[in-house]
């Protein structure tokens, strides 16, 4: 028997939830548990790096010429592994919304999404390579593109992002996990709806942040503590925030921005300009501009 006092403890957690169900419109929710896991998708993931890289972030007794046949087994039990969360996401998502559908029509969805991500891995890969090798250029203290994979927590990012961004638009829960647990790993959050171009770099990484409607293009390298952020949020006429307008920059091919830069609202940065060191930037600049800080006055310059 227990020695602790807890019936009033349960009582009190007990009439919580009930307020909180009355309030958000879910006093009988029948069944169980019905929603996407943070655990079977960390390990999804894992065994998706290995999958895109095996030999680097596979299982460390993998051999080159039986990489085919890892991958094949692995891949096929990821893919099972990943159908069900994103049943699960999907049956989440249809009983939020009120809308009727059968376990049946659920699965079928389920099924295409998920070949049709597995599809996409080759070009995800591909795009994947641009961006190691964008960090080794990038970086003089990365001595090869092997540490840049195993090491650089900008990389580690990217992966994920790059396989939640395939997922977002079918299943938005489950890719806003899988950028969670990068972000928590990491400490930069990228929103998996953000657009990013190939040849992607974040130098040391901490404290980035990359909104939701953001488009980055090409060969565009970022340091710490970078926001690209929303200016303000809309109001609709009942008073809550407008959702799913576009509200982040567009960031053109070749910029770099420094670490602790603040760029915010729909603004267009210019292709290959660079954006100094903890400048606030809330307007767009034309390419090839210099925006630098000196002291506590923004300068402006532009390239010849």
């Amino acid at each position: 028997m227990s020695h602790w006092q807890i019936q009033h403890v349960i009582h009190g957690l007990q009439h919580a939830r009930h307020d909180w169900r009355e309030s958000q419109q879910r006093a009988k929710e029948f069944g169980g548990r019905e929603l996407p896991s943070k655990e079977a998708l960390k390990q999804i993931l894992t065994d998706l790096c290995g999958i895109l890289f095996p030999m680097r972030l596979g299982p460390s007794e993998l051999r080159q010429e039986s990489e085919d046949y890892y991958i094949a087994y692995t891949l096929d039990r990821v893919l099972n592994d990943l159908f069900q969360q994103v049943v699960l996401t999907l049956s989440y998502e249809t009983k939020r919304l009120h809308i009727q559908q059968e376990l049946v029509q659920h699965r079928e969805h389920a099924h295409q999404i998920v070949q049709n991500f597995a599809n996409d891995l080759p070009t995800i890969r591909r795009l994947l390579d641009a961006d190691v090798l964008a960090a080794f250029d990038g970086d003089p203290a990365a001595r090869n593109v092997d540490e840049v994979l195993l090491c650089y927590p900008g990389i580690f990012a990217i992966i994920y992002h790059r396989i939640a961004h395939q997922l977002f638009p079918h299943v938005p829960l489950l890719s806003r996990i899988i950028s969670e647990l990068a972000h928590s790993a990491t400490g930069i959050d990228i929103h998996p709806g953000a657009q990013i171009g190939k040849g992607f770099f974040i130098d040391h990484g901490t404290g980035v942040v990359i909104g939701e409607t953001c488009i980055i293009g090409e060969r565009v390298r970022i340091y710490q503590a970078v926001t690209l952020g929303a200016k303000r949020f809309e109001i609709d006429d009942s008073g809550s925030l407008k959702k799913d307008y576009a509200r982040h920059p567009i960031v053109e091919d070749e910029v770099v921005i420094y670490a602790g830069a603040t760029i915010l609202g729909r603004i267009t940065i210019g292709k290959g300009s660079t954006i100094g060191g903890n400048v606030w930037l809330t307007h767009s600049i034309a390419p090839n501009s210099q925006i630098l800080q000196s002291s506590s006055e923004q300068s402006t310059k532009t390239s010849i």
